[in-house]
Parts: C-alpha cells; sequence; structure tokens
C-alpha cells in the first residue's frame, strides 16, 4: 500500500512539475516576443528599416582621398557606423563624443572600424564637418542618401549609429544624441571588442 501511495505522489510531483515547466516556458516565450515587439515598435518609431538580430545591409563606400570600403569585407570585426551630415546639429554635438569615447579607444584595434556616412554631400562638407567637430575617423561619401536609404526611411532624421558585430549582425541602432543610450554603445562596443 505504501509502495501505491509513494508512487501516486512520485507521478503527481512530476506531472507538476513538467505542467509548471511549461507554464514558465509559455511565460518566458510571452515575455521575449514583447520584448522583440518593443524594439521593433521603437525602430519603428525611429524610422529604421532594419532591426536588431538583421545582417547589416551590405554597401560599397568612397572616401575624399579616392579610398573605398565594402562593409561585407569587414566581416570579423566590430563595426560602428555613424550617419551624418554639416547641416546636422545633433550630429555636430555628438561626433566629439565619438571622438573622444570610442575613435580614440579603439582605433589603433585591428577588430573595430569606424566610419562616418555623410549623407549627399561633397568633400568640401565632409572636410567643414570634420574641421567643425575635431574628429579624426573617417568619413565617406553617400551620394543621395542611398546607404542611408538600406537601413531608414530616406526622410527620416539623420543622426543614427549602427553598431554591427562579427558576424555582420546589427546589435545597436540609436537615433539622436542621448547621454544613456550613447554610454550603453560605448559599453556595448567595449564589451565586443573583450569577447
Amino acid at each position: 500500500m505504501k509502495h501505491v501511495l509513494y508512487l501516486t505522489l512520485l507521478v503527481f510531483f512530476a506531472v507538476s512539475c513538467n505542467t509548471s515547466q511549461k507554464q514558465n516556458e509559455a511565460k518566458m516565450q510571452a515575455a521575449d516576443s514583447v520584448a522583440v515587439t518593443a524594439t521593433d515598435s521603437a525602430d519603428n518609431d525611429r524610422q529604421y528599416l532594419v532591426k536588431v538580430g538583421d545582417v547589416a545591409p551590405d554597401f560599397e563606400m568612397s572616401f575624399p582621398d579616392g579610398k573605398k570600403i565594402k562593409l561585407s569585407e569587414l566581416r570579423g570585426k566590430v563595426v560602428m557606423l555613424q550617419f551624418t551630415a554639416s547641416w546636422c546639429g545633433v550630429c555636430r554635438k555628438e561626433m566629439p563624443h565619438i571622438e573622444s569615447d570610442i575613435w580614440q579607444k579603439h582605433k589603433d584595434n585591428p577588430q573595430f572600424a569606424l566610419y562616418g556616412v555623410d549623407r549627399d554631400e561633397p568633400t568640401e562638407k565632409i572636410k567643414e564637418l570634420r574641421d567643425a567637430t575635431g574628429v579624426t575617423y573617417p568619413i565617406g561619401f553617400d551620394p543621395e542618401g542611398n546607404i542611408f536609404g538600406l537601413y531608414a526611411e530616406k526622410d527620416a532624421g539623420i543622426t543614427r549609429n549602427v553598431i554591427i558585430n562579427r558576424d555582420g549582425k546589427i546589435v545597436m541602432l540609436t537615433r539622436l544624441y542621448e547621454e544613456e543610450e550613447f554610454n550603453r554603445m560605448v559599453q556595448l562596443i567595449n564589451q565586443l571588442l573583450n569577447s
């Protein structure tokens, strides 16, 4: 009789644990779904066409000195794209922070690449922007905003950063210059380079 009682309790306990585990898994999946939806919603509000987890759209970009880069050839590196323009006041505010907090710390690291992407401006405007902000990181041409248009709606605001991991996937998207978000981006870049 004791064996039957123990067996009954054991079966009851196993069924209860299994049910609780399934309920917890369902709750976790629901939470993940909400997090993804919130991220997607935030990115949509920011007029991005890409989202965290996407492979970064490939492009080729030229620079005032005649050099070219192709994003897909940077696989294996942590990449930061900073979309900018000389007429953008928020860009001018953020760029010195990018220079001091990111570029100066990592410019000699062969596992890191940072490129400004200047929207639809000629060489003299890029030079004007670099002089005004004191930045030394490379800034390339984005004729007609075609590179920008791979990442965000073409009529969207321009102050944006895209952080791409070594596998070529987007891991962070920023919009405007907010100190807290900027600091999270700095920490993320540091973590990616140390992993």
